[in-house]
């Protein structure tokens, strides 16, 4: 049975760089302590910062975050799903919030750019607003990228609301779908885990959920809860209230079993 061991990683980043990649490498090397062959990293790894707010370390794919992540992966012979970070666009005062999945060898696998910003107000509720694309441009290309272990769709937090998206993802043949987040509080306790079990279940892909969690600034916390689930829907690992890794058995066995007794997937008529 072909059996991928992978890892969820649960960071509270602020706007201190060199203090969150000096966390993302620990916790990435705890990972592959625990013998992790894919790990992943959560939204905005390496710099959190109060939404709406300048982002001054905005950086190319050559940059030193994603030279970290490289280092990391070909030190560790372990795949990285990046979360994400702020990538620098030529002529635009705006960012890309990028994820890039790297390869045990350290090399660039893939490249996402986020699609659907967070644009929401939810004073009414008790909650906040945020205007992501004040700072941001959209991404727009869809990237499902190989692994030695399948393919792995790549997409970032607010992205998990549009099923449309994983869907096309299953439809190019994706096995894992990873949603790296920094999902608020006041959404998170309600609609995390729904959401994130309804990919997996309707998709019968293993979900990869990374998040942010605790309180970063005066500002701004995330709810937490980093998840593996597997392509029934069930919860393979969870993430404590704090910093930290989670690590799962992903049976691919289990998977093609799946698809193979209930396949949905193929019944597709729309």
């Amino acid at each position: 049975m072909a059996s991928i061991r992978a890892a969820v990683i649960q960071m509270t980043s602020t706007d201190d760089v060199a203090a969150n990649l000096d966390a993302a490498r620990a916790l990435l090397a705890e990972a592959a302590s625990s013998g992790a062959q894919l790990a992943g990293l959560p939204e905005n790894f390496a710099y959190l910062r109060r939404e709406g707010s300048p982002i001054p370390c905005a950086q190319t794919l050559e940059g030193e975050i994603v030279g970290v992540l490289r280092e990391t992966a070909r030190r560790h012979r372990m795949w990285i799903v990046g979360g994400s970070f702020p990538e620098r666009i030529a002529g635009d005062s705006r960012v890309w919030n990028t994820s890039v999945l790297v390869s045990d060898a350290g090399e660039i696998a893939g490249v996402y750019r986020k699609i659907h910003l967070f644009d929401v107000d939810l004073r009414a509720a008790g909650g906040a607003r945020h205007a992501e694309s004040s700072t941001t441009a959209p991404g727009k290309e869809i990237v499902l990228a190989p692994t030695p272990f399948g393919a792995l769709g790549l997409s970032i937090c607010y992205d998990l609301r549009f099923p449309e998206l994983y869907r096309d993802l299953a439809a190019r043949g994706a096995r894992w779908l990873a949603i790296p987040s920094a999902f608020t509080p006041h959404t998170g306790k309600d609609h995390w885990e729904v959401l994130l079990r309804a990919r997996a279940i309707e998709n019968q892909a293993f979900v990869l959920a990374p998040a942010q969690c605790g309180r970063h600034d005066e500002a701004r916390s995330s709810y937490g809860r980093s998840l593996i689930i597997d392509p029934w829907g069930l919860v393979l690992a969870q993430a404590a209230d704090r910093p930290g890794v989670a690590v799962a058995d992903c049976q691919l066995e289990d998977q093609d079993r799946i698809r193979t007794s209930l396949p949905a997937l193929s019944h597709r008529r729309l």
